[in-house]
């Protein structure tokens, strides 16, 4: 994983971004843009080393070319990450996603597989799902 530090919630935020990005096999500019600002601008991060990025994003990238990769890296997702910021997991998984204005069959099965590993209510992930809808509007 990170060979000088252990994985801190900021960086399991960080890492889920990066794999709801990459689940299509393609990481677009708006996806790379909306990390960027979440990681920048948002107070979960205000205190994050942003030079881990680079080391998040292969261990990712490794991790999903295994075979059992996914469930490896959502065991290190729930084990750095306190269960009172799981909502905000998925509001920075779904914004991600959303961001290129198309949520495809990868990322939507994504999503469910967050949902399912983060054990959400159903009724508290539609309404962050649909305000990730509503913020990504286009005219």
């Amino acid at each position: 994983m990170l060979e000088d530090a252990p994985m801190t919630a900021p960086d399991a935020l960080a890492a889920l971004m990066i794999a709801v990005s990459a689940s299509d096999e393609r990481i677009s500019t708006p996806e790379l843009v909306k990390m960027s600002t979440a990681i920048n601008h948002l107070p979960i991060f205000a205190d994050y080393d942003a030079e881990r990025l680079p080391r998040m994003s292969q261990m990712v990238f490794d991790l999903l070319e295994q075979e059992d990769g996914l469930e490896a890296l959502f065991g290190l997702i729930r084990d750095a990450l306190p269960e009172r910021l799981y909502e905000t997991a998925y509001a920075l998984s779904c914004d991600v996603a959303a961001a290129d204005g198309t949520i495809v069959g990868s990322e939507a099965r994504m999503l469910e597989e967050i949902r399912d590993e983060l054990n959400l209510d159903r009724l508290h992930a539609a309404a962050i799902e649909r305000g990730a809808r509503a913020r990504h509007m286009t005219l």
